[in-house]
């Protein structure tokens, strides 16, 4: 099981190292397909899903996509989105009331809720990347939502004894927390200096203290993604999302935190770094 689970993990870092590196539409191809996949697991965790539904999120994720990569950036043309938002929503309500009483209230609100947690979200990586330096920048995701996962439960295991959210995640303490968002701060410290050595940009007060700043608030973040995706679980009593990646879970398990941190990273780059 645990080679098993190295192998596929080994595998999705390196397959998102690539697509990352190359930019353009390996980028956006790659996180398009993660968003769609994980749209499909978290319409499907209700055992009465609608195959309907489920296809016109995914057909409207597709044309957020396709906006993406046309060059309708998010920062540049923000208002295509919420444009995108309301005609789907539009289509959702038609759906409602002509197929009425086919559809709960919940179905819509599933529908909805999942474009924009997994879809609109998750289209903040590219978005990244799209950015001067966008290549260098995209790390900075990665640091705040693994590093910090990683270095809390370092830090849990050897002193964590006051459990942060014990009905959503027992092993989870404020020790861990602390020690995460701290240690994912320090991880931007030192990617800073990389980060001018590969972009050739003058390594000053204010980049190190903005990537720590990014890399802590957003290991921060990460953790409510964490536990919101467990909650979602929790509610429908599923252990995992799919079976997709073997020995993770599904997409959903794996970059639950990545879907939160990432706009969050966005702006904090927009804000401190841009």
């Amino acid at each position: 099981m645990f080679k098993e689970r190295l192998a596929a993990g080994v595998l999705l870092v390196a397959l998102m190292v690539v697509t990352l590196y190359f930019g353009g539409f390996a980028t956006l191809a790659m996180v398009e397909l993660i968003s769609l996949l994980g749209i499909y697991e978290l319409m499907r965790v209700p055992k009465n899903y609608s195959t309907e539904l489920l296809l016109v999120t995914e057909i409207f994720t597709v044309v957020l996509y396709a906006l993406l990569g046309t060059g309708y950036t998010l920062r540049a043309y923000g208002f295509m989105y919420v444009f995108l938002m309301v005609v789907f929503l539009l289509v959702l309500m038609c759906l409602y009331v002509f197929r009425y009483p086919k559809y709960k209230l919940q179905d819509i609100t599933l529908a909805f809720f999942a474009i924009f947690y997994v879809g609109v979200m998750l289209s903040y990586i590219y978005s990244i990347r799209f950015l001067n330096n966008g290549g260098a920048y995209i790390v900075l995701v990665f640091l705040a939502a693994w590093g910090n996962d990683t270095l809390a439960y370092c830090v849990g295991k050897l002193f964590g004894k006051h459990k942060m959210s014990p009905k959503l995640s027992p092993k989870k303490s404020i020790e861990g927390f602390v020690g995460g968002v701290v240690g994912a701060a320090l991880l931007g410290v030192g990617y800073s200096f990389i980060f001018g050595k590969v972009t050739d940009t003058l390594v000053d007060v204010k980049l190190i203290v903005a990537f720590a700043v990014i890399c802590g608030l957003g290991g921060a973040i990460s953790v409510v993604g964490d536990l919101a995706a467990s909650a979602i679980k929790r509610q429908y009593e599923i252990k995992d999302y799919s079976n997709l990646i073997p020995g993770h879970g599904g997409i959903l398990d794996r970059f639950d935190s990545i879907i939160i941190t990432a706009p969050i990273v966005y702006y904090l780059i927009t804000i401190f770094v841009e």
